[in-house]
């Protein structure tokens, strides 16, 4: 196991400089290794994990909750998830003594201005993506110095490469559970006993906003559920070059 006191806490701007540093020094960790470094060391009281409460979403809530269940969630509802996502995240946050879930909701201005009838997916999905998802994140991520995703290398083609620690304006990123394979996550959740999201015994994979989901049929991708029909492959939180 790591050492508790094995990293100083670090000042960030979240360049590439310094989260190849954190690469080289904590890259070769993963899962709750790594965590426990990051949050109760290098960023501690300056993190937070960002989730929609997905899919696999119960296997990094419980590493998160056993570190720290006081580490901020910031919750992404979009106000277009479905019930079952809602009803998903109030059963995680019970089950694992969370106490700090923010719940970022779109701009009730922006919302009117640019999508008063809430058909804005209809007609430019990164615009409503960016609207629901991006713009909140991007006003409450400024409050910490680094943030954790649930992405995976196995997800998608650009995420094959993705790296346990990256730079990105003003925050680190850390991927704790990027080299997991689906089957690596399926058998953690067998072994915990998780909670499973109510839809995915429906089909659905990976889920995002109910209008923007679907289930995904034997044989298809993976994430071929999400934006179908389309080459969206992201909501735009994680698109933009790091620095």
């Amino acid at each position: 196991m790591v050492g508790m006191n094995m990293a100083a806490p670090v000042e960030t701007t979240g360049t590439l400089a310094e989260a190849s540093v954190l690469q080289a020094q904590f890259g070769h960790l993963d899962g709750k290794e790594l965590l426990e470094v990051m949050i109760k060391d290098v960023f501690k009281d300056r993190i937070a994990l960002v989730s929609s409460f997905g899919s696999e979403s119960a296997v990094l809530v419980e590493i998160v909750a056993q570190i720290d269940p006081t580490t901020p969630i910031l919750f992404l509802n979009t106000g277009k998830l479905f019930g079952e996502t809602l009803r998903y995240a109030r059963m995680l946050e019970e089950r694992f003594g969370l106490t700090d879930i923010r719940a970022l909701k779109p701009d009730a201005d922006e919302v009117a201005a640019e999508d008063k009838n809430g058909l804005l997916w209809t007609r430019d999905q990164d615009a409503c993506c960016d609207l629901r998802k991006t713009r909140p994140l991007d006003r409450e991520i400024v409050g910490f110095d680094a943030w954790i995703t649930g992405r995976k290398r196995f997800q998608t083609d650009a995420r094959a490469d993705l790296e346990m620690i990256e730079g990105t304006p003003g925050q680190i990123k850390i991927n704790p559970l990027a080299n997991h394979s689906y089957e690596d996550l399926q058998a953690i959740a067998n072994e915990h006993d998780l909670p499973r999201h109510p839809l995915v015994a429906a089909g659905y994979l990976s889920i995002g906003c109910m209008p923007c989901t679907r289930r995904v049929e034997e044989g298809e991708d993976y994430r071929s559920g999400r934006w179908a029909g389309t080459d969206k492959t992201e909501c735009g939180i994680h698109i933009g070059e790091n620095i």
